[in-house]
């Protein structure tokens, strides 16, 4: 079945570029196109597609609002944001709000192209170390939410270990090697980790052990 993808971007010609790029491979499709969050919002409720390419600065309702409310509306829907520099305060506030990842904008189409299949999966097209990095720059941004604590009593001291690696920038690679795990286990302990929680991926628990105190900047 072929991937079905909403362009969002204020820049027609961006649009139409990302439009040419997905009519070329045999598994994607773009569904439709908006110029704005408004319209996003409204086209990913009625269209459903499995992944919106989402711009984040666009006027009116910018891409973070969009993400928040189009999530809402499609829960089932993945969003990749688009943005410009890879340490953007927008790209972060947009993975707070619910994006599986952001993509740099002149990245090249096989990049796009692996990104938005990667996200159509449930992945998150966010490296560890660059979650890490936006953490640390933005943390601040985070809301105090003590009360959130209570959610990670349901994880084993297991699965809290792997989450805390996880926050601390780790790869599933050195995660296995310093908890004397196999990387297939230590991927079965972060899927637990996302279904006890109720969390879409790997960037939203990051975000989650910081706003819960897990892990700090520094």
């Amino acid at each position: 079945m072929s991937i079905r993808v909403l362009l969002v971007d204020d820049e027609e010609l961006l649009r139409l570029a990302f439009g040419m790029i997905l009519r070329a491979e045999p598994d994607m499709e773009p569904v439709g196109e908006a110029a704005d969050g408004a319209e996003a919002v409204e086209l990913a409720r009625r269209l459903r597609p499995d992944v919106v390419l989402m711009d984040v600065r666009m006027p009116g309702t910018d891409g973070i609002e969009a993400t928040r409310l189009l999530l809402r509306e499609a829960p089932e829907t993945r969003v990749l944001v688009l943005t410009t520099f890879d340490l953007d305060a927008y790209a972060f506030e947009a993975l707070g709000a619910g994006a599986s990842g952001f993509l740099l904008k002149n990245s090249r189409p096989q990049e796009l192209l692996e990104a938005i299949r990667d996200v159509a999966r449930g992945d998150a097209v966010v490296s560890p170390r660059v979650t890490r990095r936006l953490l640390e720059r933005f943390a601040h941004r985070l809301p105090a939410t003590g009360g959130d604590a209570e959610r990670l009593r349901a994880l084993t001291a297991r699965e809290r270990e792997v989450l805390l690696g996880a926050a601390r920038g780790l790869t599933n690679t050195e995660l296995a090697a310093a908890l004397g795990l196999a990387e297939p286990t230590v991927k079965k302990h972060l899927g637990r980790v996302m279904a006890k929680l109720g969390l879409r991926d790997r960037v939203q628990a990051v975000i989650l052990a910081y706003e819960c105190g897990l892990v700090g900047p520094g």
